[in-house]
């Protein structure tokens, strides 16, 4: 979230100063955007993977502070939850081959993960959502011992003055109230960042949402959340409900703060972050001494700490970022992909997104007259509840109506406009084909880790009790995402 945060509390006299604050950064933000030159340079691809930690019995394991002591790896922090920890991966030119630099960055961390674990009788799971979880793994003692998350659970009880309520009707639904914010940390992913010129935006990011749900529906590896069998990618019901700031029963007319959006994007990345300050309210009003629009008048780049703090407490599931870095510069973050199933799984899904919203970019006013908003953001939901079997619709060109089509289909179609928007990118060739022809296989499988989990404990059924069929899939799973062969090879045994 930006500032280091140490305090839990705030009083309320803190808020209208920040609001101004915010407001002036806007100002502050918009006029840097006008400069000749601003966030003009080489496009680049980074990534954050959060990941589990687990015990001999593949319950979770809360010891990420020690786990973080026995390394000095600068890419690894603690997360939410005891048992989470986050690697902050290198970012690489898009140029060349970006995906063989990411892969070869998420090896190198989980390897420094795993032996930093083993010392503590530690394993790590890089999964959407731990099968072996139960509502006693998360309650408050879960939570990893930072003021910033002890200040982020009260203020957001501050705007809902109740406990959470997850209720997520899947095959199996649950209902479930929860005190604290640590079932968000039930939720792992994979967040790709992709820097991208001011100029070109709007166009790249309504392409990445176009994309986002053909990408997730085969991406999918959160099937089950406290036992029970739910949406392919449950992460998606679960994270927004998991750190709801409206209290319940008055939802109308406000916004989640965990959304796939409100419109298609008009012209520029100011539009993301005005939206954000005029629609949720700030969490945790810290103010800097900075005075952002006296430093962009002066001709300097500005840290704006509080409007990137607000951005860090509004979730969205595609969502700009504003770094100072560099004379300051704009990535678009996409955060709908579960961690796992293995290396090669992640990177092509990442790899699909991006060429795919490259692909579409250059028409992206097009496909966005012919694809209304909503029709966007249902597949994004029907791609998290059913996966590869989901029904989206999708225009067959630029500017006509959509059709419904199967995931399945439509992935295996759309690899070739992945590609092309790879290509154009200059990504060297032969990751071009690999990376897309792991996607379009797994989608003729129709395997995808949320797949393979929910057939392996239906093989299980009908010797074991579902929470040894858990912990036993969850094994292995561990065992072959160890292979790091693709999960659409896996098999499925009883």
């Amino acid at each position: 979230m930006g500032l280091a945060i140490d305090r839990e509390r705030f009083d309320e006299a803190e808020f209208p100063p920040f609001v101004e604050r915010l407001e002036r950064s806007l100002v502050a933000l918009g006029e840097l955007m006008q400069r000749p030159g601003f966030g003009e340079g080489p496009a680049s691809l980074g990534a954050e993977l959060e990941l589990s930690l687990v015990d001999e019995r593949g319950g979770p394991l809360g010891c990420n502070a020690e786990v973080l002591g026995e390394t000095s790896d600068p890419r690894l922090t603690v997360e939410l939850n005891r048992f989470n920890l986050e690697c902050n991966l290198r970012p690489s030119p898009l140029a060349g081959r970006p995906f063989r630099a990411l892969a070869g960055e998420i090896e190198d961390a989980l390897a420094e993960v795993r032996r930093a674990a083993h010392v503590h009788g530690g394993r790590v799971a890089p999964i959407g959502i731990l099968p072996t979880l139960t509502a006693d793994h998360l309650q408050s003692s879960a939570m990893t011992d930072h003021a910033r998350y002890r200040a982020l659970s009260w203020a957001l009880h501050r705007l809902r003055r109740e406990a959470f309520h997850v209720n997520i009707h899947g095959r199996e639904p649950l209902e479930v109230r929860c005190d604290e914010i640590t079932f968000e940390g039930a939720a792992t992913s994979l967040q790709i960042h992709l820097r991208v010129a001011p100029s070109g935006f709007a166009d790249v990011y309504n392409g990445v949402q176009l994309a986002t749900a053909p990408a997730l529906a085969l991406a999918a590896n959160s099937p089950t959340f406290l036992g029970h069998r739910l949406w392919h990618e449950t992460r998606i019901a679960l994270f927004k409900q998991a750190v709801d700031s409206r209290p319940e029963g008055r939802h109308a007319g406000r916004v989640a703060r965990v959304s796939f959006g409100n419109g298609w994007l008009a012209s520029s990345a100011l539009e993301l972050f005005a939206e954000n300050v005029a629609v949720h309210q700030p969490l945790l009003p810290i103010l800097t001494e900075e005075d952002p629009l006296a430093c962009v008048r002066a001709g300097g780049v500005p840290h704006l700490q509080e409007m990137r703090l607000h951005q860090g407490t509004v979730w969205r599931w595609n969502r700009a970022i504003y770094d100072p870095a560099e004379g300051g510069h704009l990535r678009i973050e996409m955060r709908a992909f579960p961690a796992g199933p293995t290396t090669r799984d992640m990177v092509a899904n990442a790899a699909f997104l991006i060429g795919l919203a490259l692909d579409l970019a250059p028409e992206a006013a097009a496909w966005t007259d012919g694809m209304p908003f909503d029709a966007a953001a249902r597949n994004f939901y029907r791609a998290a509840q059913d996966g590869p079997e989901a029904e989206l619709l999708w225009p067959d060109r630029p500017g006509e109506a959509p059709r419904p089509r199967p995931a399945r289909e439509l992935v295996q179609e759309l690899a070739a406009r992945a590609r092309a928007g790879l290509a154009a990118a200059g990504i060297a060739a032969d990751e071009c084909d690999a990376l897309t022809r792991l996607v379009a296989e797994r989608a003729a499988s129709g395997v995808t880790g949320s797949v393979w989990q929910l057939r392996t404990l239906e093989a299980l059924a009908p010797r074991c009790e579902r929470a040894e069929a858990l912990r036993t899939a969850l094994e292995r799973y561990l065992a072959l995402a160890g292979s790091g062969e693709p999960v659409h090879t896996w098999p499925v045994e009883g």
